[in-house]
């Protein structure tokens, strides 16, 4: 097939797939089939392991559209295969929207689609759609696009908010419902639960089951009857407990999915009934009525008609209602297309639960639906989580190709068995039996098993401390962090806000700060009336709930906030709005004390509320006052923002300054806006208006300065972090520098570090993009009030200073961080380096500031409270959720303590999970090796281990070393050094390769010296060595004997098993490491019981010779002064394996060669101040790097070229009173700013 022929299909997207096209091939298919019956089965189970080989192999190339088979390889780094069907329906039109073009060109009025008119557009020839069902998904192919499209729901359209009002308001016909459900099929995310004995054929067909599957043929041919009964049992019992597993997480998510998937709605139809319905029936386009008592949903919908408070926790994590208003139907907000993500303030999502609905009289709340099934927001979520993508690649494929090198050294002793004994004359079946059993000894069968343990008990320790995983695997990538992203609101500083104080502007200027807004004096106020009003608050059960910034500043003002009943709300005509007012006793004061305000009435109507948005950083209501005849509008939001929309000469001279003043002190500051409307606007003109004509000419009221504290546990876990050499970030939404004073208080940044605030600015007319560097200066702490002060002054800037001395932060605005990754490319990675504070960041700059860090090889965990942060939760390495929520699908870990002590506690977890998994994997490696080399040199004198000395090493002495040596916990603090990333890296190889030789050396050195010694003979049950006298003995070869077929029982055999038993132990202990990553081994009680108990009873059996066990182990008698030498060479092969291990790997290689590996941004002494011995590691480590060919080696990793890259650059970082123009981005071009 041409490569020109291969097509993209989800485009940009994070499925992004290529796909071919297949047909049938006759031939080919039966020259498979040939293969097949004669490899016994094996050439279909690999072409079931190989996808792609599958459909290569037995069809031919073809074009996409009258394919029958289709390839589909992922474009991540993965390359995974997949194999789909492609399938033909019949259809009367191409596309589901295809007929809402008929129907407008048939010149209907909306909602009069009679089912006469689309049956006999139905009635014509239908049409061959091609499709193919991908991961619950459905591509359809486009003769447009010569390409497969997925069709997602309305949004396909590109319709305009106020096309949704005028085209898709009235609900459809059955034909037409019917019609599109040929393509979104039914309403229902299907998490169908295998049964287990689909489950069972999937698990057994795993290459690792059906290796064992052969081994156990191969040892039952052998009669090693014992062993394979132990193998196979502890094959039921691994599959039992994976089906188990397996089953049950199917359940809990069918069950989870299924509990509110199949409700009864209201459903509009074409010709203005309205009718129940399934909600399984539902397709988009779809209107639904939303009951006033509310209802959990069972697909996106978008409302067209009322308001909504809903509980969206299933979706965010985030507890706190939110209220929905109805899609904008006039003014230029309505002329945008509809997008979920813009328009998600009007959204009602699928799994979300509506509590309460407001609405007119006779009218009802309605919504039409946007998406069905898998395409929905939790329809997306249950995708990823039943399709998730693999994780931790490259330990997994760093231990494949460990495992082909096992294979690659079994290779050799099958060619090495098969060659002697061919030379040796053995009978036929002996060889090929003899031969397959040196490979099944090579890879070991409790591999998967004793590697998944250590996740397992780190699981288990996690959640002992509130840390709750839906993803196992991902515990390995948390020991890999050496970047954390923390949100701040919730995450570093406390959730609540308390009230500091309020600052009135009168006349263009600002009065005095004022602590208390509930006096008696302010009550008439129109600044105390916007904080009484402008908010989202809502009762629930007769308890107000709501944004928790907005719960603290209404209840700041001691006003009290009244719902409408039903019943209320059906006597009037219009909506019956929520009332807030003045407690009766202030009421009654304030007239008393002001005579003017007798006949003012204080209770306020909210009319309509315009949610807050992050995108605007703002919110606003329109009101009205009892009993007069226009009606106000409130603003409230960013300080900037409200300023920018306000009448200049209403803002005060002083803004900036003051606004700074506040902000330099970390605390949070809202501004408020005021604006009175013209009489002539009715209740039902200001439903339909667009919030841009109401936010505009405010008047300026004033700042609402709130408190916003840092948490007590947020300074130690930011230095512990910091002192691992884990680089952390803030990410928030709030204002810069309240973000940059919180960096400063909690030690992100430190006193002495300047902080570089990155501004930029868009092209504008013949302008071209810029970005402004101002230089802060560094806080100056007063004793009155301990408050941190920034001034942004341009600092004393000297670029001659060394460059681990030249220590500075970026900090950077969200809107900023758009025109440097459009404009400033080449910056964006100089300045990811960098920048420590991110602040007023929308939701989705999160997760693109994650993508660019991980782009530059970090591997970065995310910290926050899961409201807007879900996004870069999903996206990080690692994504740890606060949230009292027991488990949340917004991320990967869910931490029921509200504060960031989990990050350390995750990280130590993780760095002890992995060195568990390298420990396992190594040991696992040896004890096959270690049992290689004896196996090999007994084959040389046509012997082998006996059934039962298999059985002891593997079950007495390997199952148990494996499964508890995994039990060490984590250290208990974080260290600056990170555990390896993969298995195939210098320190590991090294340590693998000279225990392997050492196991060599001693092995082969017992083997000749067993025959050197003076009893040695050709063992015979009538041999008596334990008693022979000092006599010459003929040395004759060790040849099978008529009383042992397999010559079990020899001299070498009990010497190798007698060594090689004490070399496994030997292994595990060097391999199990404590410090710094693990506690150490001997606080491993059930691992250092297992191991004395074993060292023990092998020096008892070795020294004390009891007949029963010797006979049971097919071992036999030796001279004592023999055991006593294998004692020796035992105590001295332990001894040089412990030597080497700390020497070579511990000393020589961590220390001083690889540790540069380690990268990150530790501080090096300058030379003038280094002391002698580090001179001489210093020189030790330049002359080992030459060794190893390490010098002037580049870092692995993209961050610290760019580092190295920055080091070089005088021009870097850009000094202050400079810009940086997009044209010119290469260059500094001085102006005063």
């Amino acid at each position: 097939m041409k490569t020109g022929e291969v097509k993209i299909i989800n485009k940009g997207l994070e499925d992004e797939m290529e796909v071919w096209g297949y047909r049938p091939c006759l031939w080919k298919t039966i020259l498979v089939g040939v293969g097949v019956v004669c490899s016994g089965g094996l050439l279909l189970l690999l072409l079931y392991w190989l996808p792609e080989w599958g459909v290569k192999g037995t069809c031919t190339h073809t074009s996409l559209r009258d394919a029958h088979t289709l390839l589909l390889r992922t474009t991540d780094e993965f390359r995974q295969w997949f194999r789909a069907k492609a399938h033909v329906m019949l259809a009367p039109w191409k596309k589901p929207f295809d007929s809402l073009d008929l129907s407008a060109t048939a010149q209907l009025p909306n909602g009069d689609h009679s089912e006469e008119h689309y049956g006999k557009l139905a009635q014509g020839q239908p049409i061959q759609i091609h499709f193919f069902t991908h991961h619950s998904t459905k591509y359809y192919w486009d003769d447009e696009t010569q390409n497969f499209e997925t069709y997602k729901g309305l949004e396909d359209v590109n319709v305009s908010c106020a096309g949704i009002h005028s085209d898709h308001s009235s609900g459809l016909c059955k034909t037409l419902q019917d019609f599109r459900r040929l393509f979104f099929g039914e309403n229902e995310i299907a998490v169908r639960v295998p049964s287990l004995f689909k489950l069972l054929i999937k698990e057994v067909l795993n290459p690792f089951y059906i290796f064992q599957l052969f081994s156990v043929i191969l040892w039952s041919a052998e009669d090693y009857y014992y062993y394979a009964t132990a193998i196979v049992f502890m094959s039921v019992i691994s599959i039992a407990t994976s089906l188990y597993t397996i089953k049950k997480q199917y359940v809990m998510l069918h069950d989870m999915v299924a509990a509110h998937s199949v409700v009864r709605v209201s459903v509009c139809k074409g010709n203005k009934e309205i009718a129940e319905a399934m909600s399984t029936e539902l397709v988009p386009g779809d209107v639904v009525i939303i009951p006033a008592n509310g209802m959990i949903m069972p697909c996106d919908a978008v409302l067209i008609h009322g308001t909504c408070i809903v509980n969206e926790s299933m979706l965010t994590g985030e507890s706190v209602p939110v209220t929905k208003t109805s899609l904008p139907s006039s003014g230029e907000d309505a002329a945008v297309s509809y997008s979920m993500e813009e328009h998600k303030r009007h959204t009602l999502f699928c799994g979300t639960h509506v509590i309460q609905t407001r609405f007119y009289t006779g009218e009802l709340v309605k919504a039409v639906v946007v998406r069905t099934g898998f395409s929905t927001e939790k329809g997306q979520l249950v995708r990823s989580i039943l399709y998730p993508k693999p994780t931790d690649f490259k330990l997994y494929r760093d231990a494949y190709l460990f495992l082909l090198c096992l294979v690659g050294v079994a290779g050799i002793g099958f060619i090495y068995t098969i060659v002697l004994s061919v030379m040796n004359q053995v009978p036929a079946k002996t060889i090929i039996i003899e031969s397959l059993d040196i490979i099944t000894i090579t890879v070991p069968p409790a591999l998967p098993a004793a590697m998944t343990a250590g996740i397992v008990y780190a699981q288990r320790r996690l959640k002992r401390v509130g840390i709750f995983c839906i993803s196992p695997q991902r515990i390995n990538m948390c020991g890999q962090l050496n970047l954390v992203c923390f949100d701040k609101t919730g995450t570093l500083t406390e959730d609540g806000l308390d009230l500091w104080g309020i600052q009135r502007a009168e006349n263009g200027s600002f009065s005095p700060p004022e602590s208390e807004a509930a006096e008696q004096s302010l009550v008439s106020s129109a600044f105390v009336a916007g904080m009484a009003s402008c908010h989202s608050l809502t009762k629930i059960e007769g308890e107000l709930s709501g944004d928790p910034l907005d719960l603290k500043m209404f209840s700041a003002t001691g006003w009290i906030l009244e719902e409408p009943t039903e019943e209320e709300t059906a006597l009037h005509n219009p909506l019956m709005p929520t009332v807030v007012r003045p407690p009766k006793h202030v009421v009654l004061e304030a007239n008393q004390n002001n005579p003017l305000a007798q006949n003012m009435s204080f209770e306020i109507g909210i009319v309509r509320q315009f949610p807050f948005s992050s995108a605007l950083q703002r919110m606003s209501v329109v009101v009205r006052r009892l009993g007069e005849k226009h009606m106000d509008a409130y603003l409230k939001g960013a300080p900037e923002i409200v300023a920018s929309l306000c009448k200049q000469h209403t803002v005060p001279q002083s803004f900036t300054e003051t606004l700074e003043s506040y902000t330099r002190q970390g605390f949070r500051v809202i501004a408020l806006a005021h604006r009175q409307l013209e009489s002539k606007l009715s209740w039902h003109k200001v439903q339909s208006l667009s919030r841009d004509l109401i936010e505009t000419n405010m008047e300026f009221l004033g700042l609402i300065i709130m408190q916003n504290k840092i948490k007590q546990e947020t300074a130690g876990v930011l230095r512990e972090l910091r002192q691992a050499n884990i680089r952390t970030l803030m990410v928030t939404g709030d204002n810069m520098l309240t973000a940059i004073s919180v960096a400063r208080d909690c030690g992100m940044v430190r006193a002495h570090e300047q902080v570089v605030i990155a501004d930029a600015v868009p092209p504008k007319d013949f302008n071209p993009a810029a970005i402004m560097w101002h230089y802060t200066e560094n806080p100056q702490t007063t004793k009155d009030n301990q408050s941190v002060e920034i001034n942004l002054e341009e600092r004393a800037y000297d670029k001659r200073q060394p460059p681990q001395e030249q220590s500075y932060h970026f900090a950077v605005s969200g809107k900023a961080f758009a025109v440097v990754t459009e404009h400033f490319p080449q910056l964006v990675q100089k300045l990811a380096l960098r920048a420590t504070v991110f602040a007023r960041m929308a939701p989705d700059q999160k997760t693109q500031l994650v993508e660019i860090l991980q782009s530059i090889d970090y591997t970065v965990g995310m910290c926050g409270d899961g409201a807007n942060d879900c996004g870069a939760l999903k996206r990080a390495h690692s994504g740890i959720s606060l949230s009292e929520l027991e488990a949340s699908v917004a991320s990967p870990f869910t931490s029921t303590t509200s504060n960031i002590s989990c990050v350390p506690n995750l990280i130590r977890e993780g760095r002890a999970a992995l060195i568990t998994s390298f420990c396992v994997f190594k040991f696992m490696a040896l004890y096959s090796i270690i049992q290689y080399l004896s196996v090999t040199l007994l084959y040389s004198i046509l012997s082998n281990l006996g059934d039962f000395q298999f059985l002891f090493i593997d079950i007495a002495i390997i199952l148990i070393i494996a499964f508890t040596m995994s039990l060490n916990p984590a250290w208990k603090e974080l260290v600056w050094r990170r555990p390896p990333s993969s298995l195939i890296s210098g320190p590991l190889l090294c340590s693998v390769l000279t225990q392997i030789l050492t196991c060599l050396f001693f092995q082969v050195l017992v083997f000749l010296l067993v025959r050197q010694q003076r009893w040695y003979e050709t063992w015979t049950p009538q041999s008596d060595a334990c008693n022979v006298s000092s006599y010459s003995l003929t040395h004759s070869s060790n040849v099978s004997s008529p009383h042992d077929h397999k010559n079990i029982k020899n001299y070498e055999n009990t010497t190798l098993f007698y060594i090689s038993s004490f070399q496994y132990l030997s292994v595990a202990i060097i391999f199990s490491k404590g410090k710094p990553f693990r506690q150490p081994s001997y606080k491993n009680w059930p691992f250092m019981l297992s191991c004395i108990g074993l060292y023990t009873f092998l020096l008892f059996i070795m020294l004390y010779p009891v007949p029963a066990i010797d006979s049971f182990l097919e071992i036999v008698c030796v001279p004592h002064d023999w055991r006593v030498t294998l004692v020796v060479i035992v105590v001295v092969n332990t001894a040089v394996s412990f030597m080497l291990e700390i020497l070579i790997l511990d000393i020589i290689l961590w220390r001083l060669v690889f540790r540069g590996n380690q990268g990150g941004n530790r501080p090096s002494a300058s030379p003038a101040t280094a002391k002698p011995q580090e001179a001489n590691s210093r020189w030790g480590s330049s002359f080992l790097s030459w060794l190893f060919c390490r010098r002037n080696k580049p870092p692995r990793v993209r961050y610290m070229n760019v580092a190295l890259e920055l080091q070089d650059d005088p021009d870097w970082p850009p000094g202050p009173s400079t810009v940086t123009y997009a044209s010119d981005a290469q260059s500094h071009i001085s102006a005063a700013l």
